[in-house]
């Protein structure tokens, strides 16, 4: 039951994430924004991860599990709520702000849920078992665009030239329509978590200490950096984040710059790269019993590569192909790292889960950095896809020789 209620926050979280998908080029149009301004979306967001994770990390460490997945689950719920005066207003500092909230509450549920899953068990199948877990954020993946098309998006689109052209009266409801359809959504989302809030506190959510055969690791924030393979956990986490994000972040418009398709169309092939990003983790779960972790990540990453180069260099319909490609095969990178990272870790458990949740700072870096290329290149969305391919690259290092530790 514990394994249960903490895979539901996989798919709680990935909702999030995968909204914001769908946020970006909604309030690109809603606002009015350049590409650079509407990755704000995801810079506030993760850049709470990077403020909030030692923070969690003490949290985790002071309240358990339990108590730091219900203040996780309030504090998301709060910022859920937010996006109702913000769309009422119409103002993206307010969104901003109830998505860094988000981004807050979202830190301290990561910080306490990963750990949790992965000790739930045997050390020798934490990956297998944050690999399933991880998969019902795949589901998420899936389904978050779904909602997003059905709720969110209008299918309405004009052309600086076209807005001009409207009387100021049609032009303000045209945009304050696209911003209201948010609402619901939100309002809903923030409900559920409060409900799942209630359920935490009323069910029994027992503590586990982690297994380790190294007892001498302590848990200090700063001690615990010094096992090599932690830290390029943490860098390979950073990439791999920033990755995901600057994929999924200008998947709707590169579809649509690429091939041709409207923002709805976009929006179910964004679905489908849920999916396969789904199916990955599921598929990805089972191989893990015939390949070893480091080894099935460093496979992924040579062929997120070579669809990086498709989605790069190719045309049409390929691009596309290229980029749902990326969905199925980055599926098991994320929960494999961590669970890579925080191997033989002890009691520096949940220092270390705090260290790769602060690299989740990536996914507010590097999708601003291919924007703002995205923007100097006569906005050539292909060209940014050189971001992401970085990225594979070093998590490719990880996959081949970070994972190990020093004295390996």
């Amino acid at each position: 039951m514990p394994f249960i209620l903490v895979t539901c926050l996989f798919f709680l979280w990935g909702m999030a994430h995968n909204l914001d998908s769908i946020l970006i080029p909604h309030l690109k149009k809603a606002c009015q924004l350049n590409n650079r301004q509407s990755t704000l979306v995801d810079t506030s967001i993760f850049f709470a991860y990077f403020l909030m994770a030692l923070p969690a990390g003490a949290i985790l460490k002071k309240w358990g599990y339990k108590n730091s997945i219900i203040l996780g689950l309030l504090v998301f719920a709060a910022g859920a709520f937010l996006f109702v005066p913000a769309a009422n207003s119409r103002a993206y500092e307010i969104f901003l702000i109830a998505l860094f909230i988000i981004g807050c509450g979202l830190t301290v549920l990561e910080t306490a849920a990963n750990p949790y899953a992965a000790v739930l068990g045997s050390p020798a199948t934490a990956s297998n078992r944050l690999n399933l877990a991880a998969s019902f954020n795949g589901l998420a993946a899936m389904v978050a665009p779904i909602v997003g098309k059905l709720f969110i998006l209008s299918g309405k689109e004009y052309t600086p030239e076209q807005l001009e052209a409207m009387s100021e009266s049609a032009r303000l409801s045209y945009l304050a329509g696209e911003a209201a359809s948010v609402k619901m959504p939100y309002i809903v989302l923030g409900s559920v978590l409060l409900l799942i809030a209630i359920l935490f506190k009323f069910m029994h959510v027992p503590e586990v200490k982690p297994q380790s055969d190294d007892v001498s690791i302590k848990g200090g924030f700063f001690e615990v950096l010094k096992r090599r393979h932690l830290s390029w956990a943490v860098v390979a986490q950073f990439f791999y984040v920033g990755a995901q994000v600057c994929v999924t972040s200008f998947f709707i418009r590169m579809a649509q710059q690429g091939a041709g398709v409207n923002e709805l169309t976009a929006a179910e092939y964004l679905a489908v790269y849920g999916f396969l990003f789904m199916a990955g983790r599921f598929v990805g779960t089972g191989l893990l019993k015939f390949i070893s972790s480091q080894n099935l990540l460093s496979i992924y990453s040579v062929l997120s590569v070579l669809l990086c180069l498709v989605s790069i260099y190719g045309e049409g319909i390929y691009v596309i192909y290229a980029l749902l490609g990326l969905g199925f095969f980055m599926s098991i990178m994320f929960p494999t790292i961590f669970a890579l990272g925080i191997t033989n870790l002890g009691e520096g458990t949940k220092a270390g889960s705090s260290w790769i949740i602060m690299a989740i700072v990536g996914g507010a870096i590097l999708p601003y950095l291919m924007g703002t290329i995205i923007d100097f290149n006569g906005d050539n969305i292909q060209l940014g896809y050189i971001i992401p391919l970085i990225c594979f690259v070093v998590i490719l290092f990880f996959g081949i020789r970070g994972y190990k530790p020093a004295n390996n």
